[in-house]
């Protein structure tokens, strides 16, 4: 696939930011809804779907699969197949950037007697598929070769088994795609894991009619659906995504004078770990307006510009920030003492070793920090972090948007070497933050 040529990007140093915004849609959440859409009998419509490169590449994989997904009046709109009902695609399905979209339509695909080629970008092509393709290939999947990286061909078959399949690590993707595939296998499939994970398949399989059960023994949760199931289309409304969200409660807090209000945001628990930790560093922070949406709990968050302190953030609440630590190690360079982060082991496979590239882009803009296994260390500057520095993405998008954001209370501009992947997940980003008052200029 063709690739943008890079286009770097300053954050500089801005006046108080200020505003009511809305972030775009959730991404876990509309992947899911795509997905569970094309495997529903009937319609299902969708609002407020996340219209960036890799929810975009799920909707073409499934209209490629035979459900088509297209946007009308604002809409998206999914025609879907039923449980086993996809069709042989033409071409190799190809997910850009989207780990997320890649190991969930792995499941989908196990259970439907057809072979696939699943491609994706450079990054993508480099992150490990095999804590997914283990389960599945002991339901019934088969893998072309011996590749455990894309482009990977896979066999699906009409003849699951169910299995019960305790998680080695922590997992929402692996736990989401045994899920999925235990939709088409008879009796039940169950998930087992010893620290919670996001929770966005179950709900959403319990929206479109899926018998699924959660039940703790012996200090797990044990994650059982029913398979052979009928699923029904639904109407599905997005919320906000609470990882794209970090960025702008961020800035709020690092930009002196700052109050920001960021409408509608999912804040189910296995989501709200960063919020959590802010807390904890004396973060003015709050959930305003707390409600329900098909399922899911959502607020308005307010942030306000704060003065804070190192902490010691624990493994156990990795999986519920997993997404925002290189946001949280920019924001921990502004606090008073050092900030320690445990059991970041997933950020090395992620769109890059993100924990090797956040130690690099703090230390280019002259804040220390030091990776020790798994663990990160922050030594806060008390707030002035003096910037300066050139950031090496290694196209990670969520390494961008961190510095950039760090940029905006830096000493001296931020300059990120690329900005062309943020399109991936949070396209407006730039948008968004200048209508707060946030100053970037090129590289």
């Amino acid at each position: 696939m063709s690739h943008a040529p890079p286009s770097p990007l300053r954050a500089l140093k801005c006046g108080p930011l200020a505003g009511r915004v809305r972030v775009p849609g959730d991404k876990s959440i509309s992947h899911r809804a795509l997905l569970l859409g094309a495997l529903s009998t009937g319609v299902t419509r969708i609002s407020g779907l996340l219209e960036a490169e890799d929810v975009l590449n799920t909707a073409k994989a499934v209209t490629a699969l035979g459900a088509p997904a297209r946007k009308q009046d604002g809409v998206w709109i999914v025609t879907g197949r039923g449980v086993g009902g996809l069709s042989q695609p033409a071409a190799p399905l190809d997910f850009g950037n989207s780990g997320t979209g890649t190991r969930l339509m792995m499941g989908v695909i196990a259970g439907h007697p057809m072979s696939v080629t699943m491609t994706g970008d450079a990054s993508l092509s480099r992150r490990p598929m095999r804590r997914v393709l283990a389960p599945l290939k002991s339901m019934g999947l088969e893998v072309e070769g011996e590749r455990e990286t894309l482009p990977l061909t896979i066999r699906g078959s009409a003849r699951l088994l169910p299995i019960a399949y305790a998680l080695p690590v922590p997992s929402a993707q692996v736990k989401s795609a045994v899920l999925l595939a235990g939709l088409h296998a008879p009796g039940e499939t169950t998930v087992i894991e010893k620290e919670p994970t996001r929770d966005h398949t179950e709900r959403m399989l319990r929206h479109f009619g899926a018998e699924v059960r959660s039940e703790i023994r012996d200090g797990a949760t044990h994650i059982t659906v029913a398979g052979d199931a009928e699923l029904t289309g639904r109407d599905v409304t997005v919320p906000g995504d609470p990882s794209s969200a970090a960025f702008l409660a961020a800035a709020a807090l690092l930009v002196p004078g700052s109050d920001v209000t960021i409408e509608g945001v999912l804040v189910n628990p296995t989501r709200t770990g960063l919020y959590t930790t802010l807390r904890e560093m004396g973060a003015d922070v709050a959930f305003i307006d707390e409600r329900e949406e098909g399922g899911e709990p959502i607020a308005d968050i307010r942030v306000r510009y704060s003065s804070l302190k190192g902490v010691t953030v624990p493994a156990g609440r990795a999986p519920s920030m997993i997404d925002e630590y290189p946001v949280l190690a920019a924001i921990a360079a502004f606090a008073e003492g050092d900030t320690v982060m445990h059991g970041l082991a997933e950020l090395k496979v992620k769109e890059s070793d993100r924990l090797a590239a956040t130690a690099a882009g703090l230390a280019a803009n002259g804040v220390q920090a030091a990776v020790e296994g798994d663990t990160l260390i922050v030594r806060g500057t008390g707030g002035k972090v003096p910037g300066g520095g050139t950031v090496a993405t290694h196209l990670d998008h969520r390494i961008a948007m961190s510095f950039l954001t760090m940029g905006l209370a830096s000493e001296a501009a931020v300059t990120v070497d690329d900005t062309a992947m943020i399109a991936t997940s949070f396209p407006e980003f730039r948008g968004l933050m200048e209508g707060l008052g946030a100053r970037f200029a090129p590289g």
